[in-house]
């Protein structure tokens, strides 16, 4: 009798355990945005490097006693069906160098990617281009800056071009978080 009742035991305890771990599965689909029936994002490919004009450059604000000035050309703004905010952003020294870099932003994940850079009239493409925090880098702060300027909508991506060039243009509200 022990041993029946051992063995009821232990099914009841395995079957308790079954619908407390689907139970729990079931939870985490609700609020787990990488649950298995939730499909996986996936980058588009990225657009070729636009053209872009020094003489329309709208400014982004990095460091006021920085050395260099940061701007990007409207035309070059894109919001991909991917979410992804891309853009090419001039960086400019007083003495005339420039540098332009063509990147991407996902402002849900608050993540940067560098797709080309631009030197000497000319886009030279990075070899395997990855995703990086925008929190993390102390050297590269102008995406986290143009974040913050407009170039995401809280952590939503903007819904137009034209909302991204307005808080451009407006810079004293931060719209991205801290």
């Amino acid at each position: 009798m022990l041993l029946r009742n051992g063995r009821l035991a232990a099914c009841l305890a395995a079957g308790a355990l079954c619908a407390a771990t689907a139970s729990a599965q079931s939870i985490s689909k609700e609020y787990n945005s990488n649950a298995p029936d939730e499909p996986e994002w996936v980058e588009n490919e990225a657009p070729a490097a636009p053209a872009f004009d020094m003489s329309k450059l709208v400014d982004v604000t990095v460091d006021a006693q920085g050395a260099l000035r940061y701007g990007i050309d409207p035309a070059t703004l894109q919001i991909g069906k991917d979410g992804v905010v891309r853009y090419v952003m001039v960086a400019r020294s007083t003495s005339g160098a420039m540098t332009a870099m063509y990147e991407g932003i996902r402002c849900d994940t608050g993540e940067y990617k560098l797709y080309a850079r631009y030197n000497v009239d000319r886009w030279t493409p990075v070899g395997k281009p990855e995703w990086k925090s925008l929190w993390e880098s102390t050297r590269v702060k102008y995406p986290l800056a143009f974040a913050r300027q407009g170039g995401c909508d809280g952590k939503a991506r903007p819904t137009s071009v034209q909302d991204i060039v307005r808080q451009l243009k407006s810079p004293a509200q931060t719209v991205y978080p801290n």
